[in-house]
């Protein structure tokens, strides 16, 4: 699997684990109904602690991103829908505020901010996941 742990990272693990199964689907390495590596195979790989995979993997079924099938594993949903709280959107809001306000004080063009946005949108498969109506 694809995921790599920065160990410097102030993200913890299982918060990088997540982000990076979200990105994987959103790229489409990950399809829905592809199986996961069970916890134990993903901890042994990453060498880290089992009980860390699984914070993860039970945010990620909170989520309903993945679900675990008694006797099978645990699968990419075979219905993804993006979904986020008004407090999710919120904190992306303000966390953009800040990128932006951080990048403008560095001197940071408009213009090379958004060929950075329009960038990481193209990686992750262009603007499709974007279905949600913006509200200011």
């Amino acid at each position: 699997m694809l995921i790599h742990i920065d160990e410097r990272s102030t993200t913890p693990i299982w918060e990088q684990i997540v982000q990076q199964l979200k990105e994987l689907l959103l790229k489409k390495v990950l399809q829905p109904g592809d199986k996961l590596p069970s916890v134990r195979e993903l901890a042994s790989s990453l060498l880290i602690n089992p009980n860390t995979v699984s914070k993860a993997y039970q945010e990620l079924e909170r989520q309903r991103i993945i679900e675990t099938r008694r006797g099978k594993g645990t699968f990419i949903t075979e219905t993804v829908v993006p979904q986020g709280s008004e407090q999710q959107l919120g904190d992306i809001r303000q966390a953009l505020k800040m990128l932006v306000i951080e990048s403008s004080y560095l001197g940071v063009s408009r213009d090379t901010l958004v060929q950075w946005i329009d960038g990481y949108l193209n990686e992750l498969g262009g603007e499709s996941h974007a279905n949600r109506p913006q509200s200011d």
